[in-house]
């Protein structure tokens, strides 16, 4: 039995790519690893399949937001036992309450990894998640208190503003939260999953490294969801591995809705640099 390492992040922000490097580099496998087998390494906390041994026979979807939050703490106490060592577990919950039950269950967390995107280029793919315009995406990632659905793939997961989720999780600096910026991910893998090999303390070997990069590269992902397709695709999207780049939005999003963003996360997006040239102070 182990301590969860969170795998958090607002949804779109590069989550899976963190799943798919941990896997191939943990598992070692000669060939990469497939994408519809990332949740045996790397587990989903909104799952069903954890909450329906409390559940009373009913399905997930029969159960109110109130009923959900009751149980994770148990189910997280549950995914303690899946592996003998430390458990990644992938998140995008904020860090903090729901009905008056935590989110994370901070007695079996060791630690986080925090992933960080442009809001600009989160809300052009959340818009093609999610299945919403720009417009709505945008109103959608400003709402305190926003959630996400409950259907037989997931139960639901209390997102709040894109803001708010961010300082829920990097507002105070931990020796146990790594945060990462999708962008330098993007620039300098290497470096960046250095960082993470790092941060758990794993020894240093630069040819694992080096494959696990190239074992979970947005080429080699987005090929295999080609090929075979991924079970965490959206309904509403063609694809789940779109574009794999930045700075999407200056060409997807209009000056208005550029501003509306600007406007409504200023602060952090100019604690981590996302501030287009002419919204700088």
């Amino acid at each position: 039995m182990g301590q969860l390492i969170w795998l958090a992040s607002y949804p779109k922000s590069g989550n899976t790519w963190m799943r798919a490097f941990l896997h191939n580099l943990f598992r070692n496998p000669p060939q990469p690893a497939r994408i519809n087998e990332l949740d045996q390494f790397c587990l989903g906390e909104s799952k069903p399949q954890w909450y329906l041994p409390y559940t009373g026979g009913r399905p997930t979807e029969a159960l109110t937001l109130a009923e959900i939050m009751a149980l994770r703490p148990r189910v997280q106490q549950d995914m303690t036992r899946a592996f003998p060592d430390s458990v990644f577990v992938k998140t995008h919950n904020f860090l903090g309450e729901s009905n008056g039950y935590p989110l994370v269950n901070l007695r079996v967390t060791a630690g986080a990894i925090y992933i960080v995107r442009n809001p600009l280029d989160v809300t052009v793919s959340a818009a093609d998640h999610f299945g919403l315009s720009i417009d709505d995406t945008i109103a959608f990632m400003a709402r305190d208190g926003a959630v996400t659905g409950n259907d037989s793939r997931n139960v639901p997961e209390v997102l709040n503003g894109w803001s708010t989720h961010v300082r829920s999780w990097t507002q105070q600096p931990h020796p146990g939260l790594l945060v990462l910026r999708y962008e330098d991910m993007l620039a300098k893998p290497k470096a960046a999953f250095a960082k993470v090999c790092q941060f758990l303390r794993l020894p240093k070997d630069n040819a694992r490294l080096d494959k696990a990069v190239r074992f979970s590269s947005f080429k080699e992902l987005s090929g295999q969801e080609a090929k075979g397709g991924f079970n965490e695709r959206s309904v509403n999207s063609k694809s789940f591995f779109r574009a794999g780049k930045r700075d999407q939005w200056r060409t997807l999003l209009t000056p208005d809705q550029i501003a509306r963003i600007v406007d409504l996360h200023r602060d952090q997006m100019n604690r981590f640099g996302y501030l287009p040239p002419d919204a700088r102070d």
